[in-house]
């Protein structure tokens, strides 16, 4: 069983970000989540089989989390007053289930398996996004060399879902500005989900030693990744990497004077600036709209933040209950599916004072695992033990987009998605996995 476990488990990892491939199955569930499903079921049959239900501490605090958020959630149930609002509770209560479970199944497995194997769980999640990534560009190119959309193409014919690439609007009445979103859904996403392994990967390539194999190929693909970010025009997204890059900056500045990292980074300056030249006065005219500070432009981010104090005063511990932001402000919003455009609007308008302050435990702890693993590194580096050039950049990475994550959700809604869990897990299992090595 072991082998469709692990084949599963790295199934669920590539395509995590793949939003668009989903079907209305009892809601809406996407390909992760249907091989999540049989993942968990598989997992817990292989440990009822071998009548091991042993969980290392950093799970068994997982799995607490999980009792913990979901007595927050069953207690807000009992706010719910309409037919609607249950079932947009029993829909977030589904995918909170199995994403959560993940997270503790995942670093379940994780512990009983091979360094080795953390690396392929590492490849195979952020090469997801780099696939998304690369979907992305031909979905682009397509768009504005032949007008084709190529998810009308690949995508609409198996998942029976119109969908196709963002429009941002026009210039001079003629000219589609578009955004590519991928298999996201959206462009905003898609930039921010790139922060992760635009920030996990960057210490690990500088660490690298020279002519190591993996250096050209690493410089490459995080040039790529960091112009497909651009072309999200995605102000969340750079917000983010500003902030994820100023704290590698603090263990990594030495290297920032260095050709290893300057000329990548030039490479990209020449390849941006070639495009914008070429249509100087398009690009001209997108940048001032994406620049917008008027309050027309920027309402929609900071009106949610509006919404806050009437449900502290109204309900201030548990909220209005899980994923029933839409349904409460409907007669605001004018949509029955509209998102508050900030995860921490999301959190206390659903979850209350409670469930925020829930939350904010959660990101404190995979801040103290991110935390330990850098101890370990230090360690392993003590023992001058080669692992260490690795353990510590990816410490350090994994911390840096976790605060990029945090610092883009103030206007995106990115972390109550699937990847972000999946990226909990390997956070969180990484001093479990990389600690055997020390006492070894």
């Amino acid at each position: 069983m072991q082998p469709a476990l692990d084949g599963l488990f790295l199934a669920t990892m590539l395509t995590v970000t793949f939003h668009k491939l989903q079907w209305e199955l009892a809601g809406s569930l996407t390909l992760s989540d249907v091989l999540t499903s049989v993942f968990l079921v598989l997992f817990v049959w292989d440990r009822f089989e071998h009548a091991d239900a042993r969980l290392t501490t950093t799970s068994a605090v997982a799995l607490a989390f999980l009792l913990a958020f979901a007595l927050v959630y069953i207690a807000g149930f009992y706010n719910l007053d309409t037919g609607q609002a249950l079932a947009q509770w029993a829909k977030g209560m589904v995918k909170f289930v199995l994403h959560f479970g993940f997270l503790v199944a995942g670093v379940a497995l994780l512990a009983r398996r091979s360094i080795r194997f953390y690396w392929y769980a590492l490849a195979a999640f952020l090469g997801g996004i780099a696939l998304n990534a690369a979907y992305g560009v031909v979905q682009l190119l397509l768009a504005e060399v032949a007008g084709t959309n190529l998810d009308e193409l690949l995508i609409e014919p198996i998942t029976s879902r119109q969908t196709g690439i963002n429009v941002f609007g026009a210039v001079g009445g003629t000219q589609e500005v578009f955004r590519p979103n991928a298999l996201t859904g959206d462009p905003n996403h898609l930039g921010i989900e790139l922060l992760v392994p635009l920030l996990v990967l960057t210490p690990l390539y500088l660490r690298l030693e020279p002519g190591h194999r993996l250096k050209t190929p690493l410089a490459v693909l995080l040039g790529f990744l960091l112009v497909v970010l651009l072309a999200t025009l995605s102000r969340s997204a750079l917000l983010g990497l500003a902030c994820g890059a100023l704290v590698l900056a603090l263990p990594y500045r030495r290297h920032l004077r260095r050709p290893a990292f300057l000329v990548p980074l030039a490479a990209v300056a020449v390849v941006v600036g070639a495009v914008v030249l070429a249509r100087l006065d398009f690009f001209l005219t997108v940048l001032r709209a994406r620049t917008n500070t008027s309050r027309g432009a920027a309402s929609p981010h900071f009106e949610v933040y509006g919404f806050v104090p009437d449900i502290i005063s109204s309900n201030p511990f548990l909220g209005l209950g899980l994923n029933n932001f839409a349904v409460y402000y409907e007669f605001v919003t004018g949509r029955p599916d509209f998102g508050p455009h900030s995860f921490y609007v999301a959190t206390i308008v659903e979850t209350g004072i409670v469930g925020a302050a829930l939350f904010a435990a959660f990101v404190v702890w995979l801040f103290r695992r991110l935390g330990a693993a850098r101890r370990i590194g230090r360690a392993l580096s003590a023992a001058r033990d080669p692992l260490a050039a690795r353990v510590r950049p990816l410490a350090w990475g994994m911390t840096a987009a976790l605060v990029a994550t945090l610092v883009a959700n103030v206007f995106y809604l990115t972390m109550t998605f699937y990847y972000f869990y999946v990226f909990a897990t390997l956070a969180a299992a990484l001093p479990v996995v990389f600690g055997r090595r020390r006492r070894e």
